[in-house]
């Protein structure tokens, strides 16, 4: 069972969301607030899965709220769920800590399969974000660090391409024809030989290193 909070301070927003998540028989909603307070005090209280998290909040903001609780050894992840697609608020909470971005105008479809990929550790992103990201990404001039030749299997190649086009892991086995828990594996040696911990470090460093390509095109 998945368990999830879910802070806005709009009754009717939460309630829209309750009735979607309560379609999936895997996840329970627990608790619920409309503050950034309330949010930090449910987390506390009931240590969470998943933290659905809204923006505009009447005292903290969910930024304030995303950095405190990524600064805490917990293991509650941070979706956040917001209106605003712009740079800045994209790049600035996903740096903060968020583990996922999605769109209220995507929620409906997408909400269910962000929630169950923040409770596995992956990152999930809209795909207007998904295109903030990249952008970020291929603009930025790459680390004397990072490394340039990474020793991945053709397999784990194919796996981090997917993984960088904002595909989950139930997806990326469909299209390898593989089972999920092999590409859990293959998942988990690919953060292994880059350093990272996350989705969407995995793809920065990916599109940076040059090992994903991705048009400036598509990404603008």
């Amino acid at each position: 069972m998945i368990t999830v909070a879910i802070v806005d301070d709009h009754p009717v927003v939460r309630a829209g969301l309750r009735t979607i998540l309560a379609a999936a028989a895997e996840i329970e909603v627990v608790a619920e607030g409309a503050s950034g307070a309330d949010a930090l005090r449910l987390v506390a209280q009931h240590s969470p899965d998943v933290l659905v998290l809204d923006v505009n909040l009447p005292d903290l903001s969910g930024f304030e709220v995303t950095r405190r609780l990524a600064a805490q050894p917990l293991s509650t992840a941070i979706l956040i769920l917001t209106v605003y697609d712009d740079r800045g608020t994209v790049l600035g909470l996903l740096d903060a800590g968020a583990s996922g971005y999605v769109l209220k105008e995507d929620a409906l479809e997408t909400l269910v399969a962000a929630v169950r990929a923040a409770a596995r550790g992956e990152c999930w992103l809209s795909p207007a974000v998904a295109g903030q990201v990249v952008r970020r990404a291929i603009s930025e001039p790459l680390p004397a660090h990072a490394p340039l030749d990474l020793p991945l299997t053709p397999r784990e190649r194919e796996v981090l391409c997917l993984l960088a086009q904002g595909l989950d892991n139930a997806a990326i086995a469909r299209e390898l024809t593989v089972t999920t828990r092999t590409v859990q594996n293959h998942v988990s040696n690919v953060y292994g030989k880059l350093g990272v911990a996350s989705r969407t470090e995995a793809m920065l460093l990916a599109i940076r290193a040059g090992l994903v390509e991705v048009g400036r095109e598509d990404a603008a």
